[in-house]
Formats: structure tokens, sequence, C-alpha cells
């Protein structure tokens, strides 16, 4: 979905005229208009303003994250992430077993995976800069 639809969505779902959202964020509402039919893309100080507005985040609005709020739910539990930890997460979830209990304090065995997978990543991304294999120092 492009930015100017999901404006044109986050709006309609408020029942928000465009006059309304262009007076809070301080534009005219032709130019709303341009940024909901993807004609113009909004600068980075307007698209904070619309973020703000709709309550959503900016990678959401431009298409880099489908969770408005960097919210997952799991286990039935909403789990706040930050942007970060939502692309470790959503990196994760191709590893279901990952995943086997949650059902108990999802939050924090959520936060304990992410730390894992960012500990092991810089690990490799050490032994990589140092030209290892990960295994420490084979001979043959």
């Amino acid at each position: 979905m492009t930015l100017g639809k999901r404006l044109k969505k986050e709006r309609e779902k408020r029942n928000w005229s465009q006059k309304y959202v262009a007076e809070r964020i301080g534009i005219t509402n032709a130019v709303l208009s341009n940024y909901e039919r993807d004609y113009r893309d909004p600068d980075t100080e307007t698209l904070k303003k619309m973020a703000d507005i709709y309550d959503v985040s900016t990678d959401y609005l431009l298409g880099l994250s489908d969770s408005p709020n960097n919210k997952v739910t799991v286990a039935g539990q909403d789990i706040m992430l930050t942007m970060e930890e939502l692309l470790v997460f959503n990196e994760l979830k191709k590893y279901p077993m990952a995943f086997h209990d949650l059902s108990t304090n999802p939050e924090k065995k959520v936060k304990q995976l992410i730390k894992m997978y960012d500990f092991i990543k810089k690990e490799l991304d050490d032994d990589e800069d140092e030209g290892k294999d990960g295994f420490g120092e084979l001979e043959d």
C-alpha cells in the first residue's frame, strides 16, 4: 500500500475531513489531497506531524511496517516494541520453533529472544570482521 493510500485510510478511519487534518498539521487541504493521491510526498516534518495526528509510526505510513504502532500480539497479549525490536521480531518469525513456549509471560520471552538474536548476530558479524568461520580456529 502506498503512502497516499495509508494517509487516506487513516484519515477516513477517523471520519476526518481533509480540511480538518490539513489545518491541524499546518498545510492546505489541496496539498493533503496531493499527498493522498500520491502526486507529492510530504517533507519529513509534515510526515512526523501526520504520524502524530494518526497515532501511527512513520515507518507504517511509509510502508516499512505493517504494524501501525510497532505493536505485535503474541499469545493473546499486545506487546509494544521499538522499531529495531520489531525488525528483529519479524526476522525471528521465520523460525517458528523460537516461539514454541510463549503462552506464559510472552512479552518477557519475546524480549529475551530479541536480545539473544542481537547477541548472536553481533558475534557472527565480529567473526566475519576478523575473517573467522564462527567456530574459532580450526586446524586441518
